[in-house]
């Protein structure tokens, strides 16, 4: 047991016989370690973050929007060309099988008015399938029915955002307020879904129907009805991926687009999304926790150069331990055992030090941070690693001195 102790020992001496060099050896490991937890543990929660809106949203929805404009050569942004018709989503509910519901709508921006409050707010002009398509709850209030939606009825559901804008304070159910040129009766209020990609907080909804009447929808060359999107379910998961086949199948019939020409739309499942959303987010989080690992490579060479000093100083101790017959193992032992010490010693606080910062930013409500137990691991085994790395060249070089003139040295 002695023969294994006594080189930890002699590390643990060496290191506090110089405390201030040891401890600023120590500090830049901390800080690579505590940098590499916070910034992979905020990449973490974000990809967490958008993970849990997109479950909440559901992954059985699958969307179909316009594809790009063209214009003599001239590409213009995704969604611009009006290719997609409230045609073509009765056509796919009818035949396109495994679907559960078929929820086009269409966008557009309006002034509302509501006593000395106004604001310019997203109107959406939707059929009564809209609501189970994005599971939306009411706080109050009831959501617009098949009855509103086939008389054109003037009434309007308001995301939770617009009704604390235009009605602090106020229950807005049964008040009337103007939208454009027109006047809309609330008729009830949605649960808020948080910050999300498709919130319906900053919305309001009117029947598609009657947003047609109020403004001026435009329809494609032969007289179908344009919509900005439209969201369909799946009945089964596993279907998926057949369902967007067929849809694209039959839009591009529909559509008339022969053999080698680009779809004028595009048609992608929430499962896809999640999928290429936690990809991109996971590249993010290894970039950041590449960055932070910089700290920890430069934290590394001041821990040979603080070995290599060392090994200077304590010449004249190394030549005497090789008189009384210490073999070079020993010596080499000695040195990659302290300058493991340091980083270990170092990888520890600096977990410490990571997750409280990690702890601060979620606590603050900044963002959300995860610090899972892999990044934890990965992090000090890289400061042990960068540790046995770094100290091997002193340590090495500390075994080869000649004992007579490590010796002589003063």
């Amino acid at each position: 047991m002695k023969k294994w102790l006594e080189p930890l020992s002699s590390a643990w001496v060496g290191v506090v016989t110089h405390k201030l060099r040891s401890s600023l050896t120590v500090l830049g490991i901390v800080i690579g370690v505590a940098a590499v937890i916070a910034l992979m543990s905020i990449g973490r929660g974000a990809e967490a973050s958008i993970i849990s809106s997109i479950e909440t949203l559901g992954s059985d929805l699958v969307f179909i929007r316009p594809g790009a404009t063209s214009y003599g050569g001239v590409t213009g942004a995704a969604g611009s060309a009006a290719s997609l018709t409230l045609e073509d989503a009765a056509a796919i509910s009818e035949q396109v099988p495994y679907i559960a519901s078929v929820a086009p709508f269409y966008a557009t921006q309006l002034q509302i008015v509501v006593g000395a409050q106004n604001m310019r707010a997203s109107v959406r002009g939707i059929t009564p399938e809209y609501q189970q398509a994005y599971k939306l709850e009411m706080t109050g209030g009831a959501f617009i029915s098949e009855h509103d939606y086939q008389r054109g009825a003037r009434v309007a559901v308001l995301g939770s955002n617009v009704k604390e804008t235009l009605f602090e304070g106020v229950d807005p159910l049964g008040q009337q307020v103007r939208m454009g040129s027109n006047v809309v009766r609330i008729i009830g209020v949605l649960e808020s879904k948080g910050e999300s990609m498709i919130s319906p907080d900053d919305v309001i909804f009117i029947p598609l129907t009657a947003l047609q009447q109020m403004v001026a929808q435009p329809r494609t060359s032969s007289g179908e009805r344009v919509v900005s999107v439209i969201t369909l379910t799946v009945s089964e998961q596993e279907h998926a991926s057949y369902v967007v086949d067929e849809v694209t199948s039959l839009l591009r019939s529909r559509h008339q687009l022969g053999p080698g020409v680009d779809d004028d739309f595009n048609v992608t499942s929430m499962e896809e999304i999640s999928t290429m959303l936690s990809e991109t987010i996971g590249t993010m989080t290894l970039l950041l926790g590449a960055i932070a690992a910089i700290s920890l490579l430069v934290g590394g060479i001041g821990v040979m150069n603080i070995m290599l000093v060392s090994v200077l100083e304590r010449t004249r101790e190394i030549g005497i331990r090789k008189a009384l017959g210490a073999r070079e193992r020993d010596i080499w032992i000695q040195f990659l055992i302290e300058a493991s010490f340091l980083t270990l010693a170092g990888g520890i606080i600096g977990i410490i030090v990571g997750w409280l910062v990690s702890y601060f930013v979620n606590n603050m409500g900044l963002m959300t941070t995860v610090v899972s137990a892999d990044i934890v691991v990965l992090a000090v085994s890289v400061s042990v690693g960068i540790g046995l790395f770094f100290g091997f060249y002193p340590a090495w070089n500390a075994s080869r001195l000649n004992p007579i003139e490590a010796l002589r040295s003063e």
